[in-house]
């Protein structure tokens, strides 16, 4: 009996990959096809399980990688085939997107959906710029219209209603639109706000009235997406500007790490509200020859040392050992070196004790390390570490009268992949800084 398939339409949030919903997250680690938006944040994409099919929809204002017409069957379609399908869209599925148009299709094909609402960049953006929409001794009302070039708004009746005015959609139209609020009979005076990509590292956010808008978007070329904010709350944002204050906001960074132990790095980074720019120049990989280690594992009783030089070390030996033994305790009694306190707290994780961590991890530094612990004289040395690696710290180990095992426990090897966009944008926008945290 064939498997009846299921949409779902989910909202990607604004842009921030913090803001998705944890249900959102969990159909994105379940789907077997992903189709996705432009405005989509293609970290969100890490969540799909390596066999998912990721299928770019674009939908940018004046872009569109695949008509919507086709786009509604595409979904049918996936659906028919008995897959789990996720339509992520940006923003929230059902505010001034085609999401509805989308699910009246899959209904009246009879395809089972679901909606899962996103936060929209309506309320987002603003408050990342410390703008609140609303506020008992400023506004009580809120407006929200789309300034798209294919709407029909009566401005004169904008204009007279009371509240913040919130304008999606518009970033080419904000001039003519507030002059025609102007005329509708509001204050040139008024307060105006417009955040362009609001919740990323990229945010921008310009400020005037309605009188001087069209000057300032003039000199700061301020492209879409953006959310205009008009209304006496743009005042409050000297007060509750908390994300375009942090200490790396406007700073593009790109992070070199792998893909497995980037995203630590880059929370951090993100933290302090910097555009990180993932873009692992390794990866991660099985040993050349598996043997040995497969051989040092059957001899762990007789090493009175295991030493670990990386987290990908420790990783990686644990990942063999656990697949060869189902007791830590077969581990033996040897002692336990770190090199690094990232290496020492990954040990750790493992319930182990780190019996020695030199503080500074250069050959020579360690080996003076062991020898104020003990003399190494006829001692038995597990090294663990990649299969390319400097060779000094075996010599320095030897010299000391040592026996040292030197075993890859996984190799390294250059990553080309530009899984999610990030080296393009590289090329096309440069960075401020670009980190590597190893040789």
């Amino acid at each position: 009996m064939k498997t009846k398939g299921i949409v779902y339409l989910v909202g990607a949030g604004p842009g921030d990959v913090g803001l998705l919903t944890l249900r959102g997250a969990e159909l994105l680690q379940r789907a077997d096809v992903i189709v996705y938006d432009a405005l989509v944040n293609r970290d969100l994409l890490k969540l799909a399980r390596s066999e998912a099919e990721i299928i770019y929809a674009g939908k940018r204002s004046r872009e569109q990688s695949i008509p919507q017409l086709e786009l509604n069957q595409l979904l049918v379609s996936k659906a028919r085939e008995g897959k789990i399908v996720v339509r992520l869209k940006g923003g929230d599925p059902y505010v001034f997107g085609r999401g509805a148009e989308e699910a009246l299709e899959l209904a009246a094909a009879k395809i089972p959906f679901e909606v899962v609402p996103g936060i929209s960049s309506i309320t987002a953006a603003p408050n990342y710029a410390g703008i609140p929409l609303t506020h008992r001794d400023h506004a009580s009302k809120l407006t929200v219209i789309t300034g798209h070039e294919n709407s029909t708004v009566d401005w004169e009746a904008v204009a007279k209603t009371e509240g913040t005015k919130v304008i999606v959609m518009g970033t080419d139209k904000i001039p003519a639109i507030a002059k025609k609020l102007v005329a509708g009979g509001m204050s040139a005076k008024t307060p105006i706000a417009v955040v362009s990509w609001g919740t990323t590292g990229h945010q921008k956010s310009i400020f005037g009235t309605l009188g001087t808008i069209a000057e300032v978007a003039a000199k700061t070329r301020i492209t879409p997406p953006t959310v205009a904010v008009i209304g006496e709350v743009v005042n409050l944002r000297d007060k509750l500007n908390w994300f375009e204050s942090r200490p790396l906001f406007g700073k593009r960074i790109v992070v070199t790490r792998s893909r497995k132990q980037a995203s630590q790095l880059s929370k951090l980074l993100l933290e302090r509200s910097a555009e990180v720019l993932e873009i692992p120049t390794i990866k991660i990989g099985e040993p050349t020859d598996r043997h040995n280690i497969t051989d040092a594992l059957l001899e762990l009783n007789s090493y009175d040392w295991l030493v670990f030089t990386s987290v990908n070390g420790v990783t990686t030996f644990f990942d063999y050992f656990f697949k060869a033994f189902e007791d830590a305790r077969d581990l033996g009694g040897a002692r336990i070196a770190a090199i690094g306190p990232a290496t020492a707290s990954r040990v750790r994780e493992y319930r182990l004790k780190v019996d020695l961590m030199p503080e500074v991890a250069t050959a020579e530094k360690i080996a003076k390390a062991f020898q104020k612990f003990q003399t190494l004289e006829n001692l038995k040395i597990l090294l663990l570490r990649a299969e390319i690696a400097n060779p000094e710290l075996p010599e320095k180990l030897t010299e000391l009268g040592a026996i040292v095992d030197d075993i890859a426990c996984y190799k390294t090897s250059r990553e080309s992949e530009d899984m999610n966009g990030a080296a393009a944008k590289l090329t096309e926008s440069g960075a401020d800084w670009i980190l590597f945290t190893s040789a």
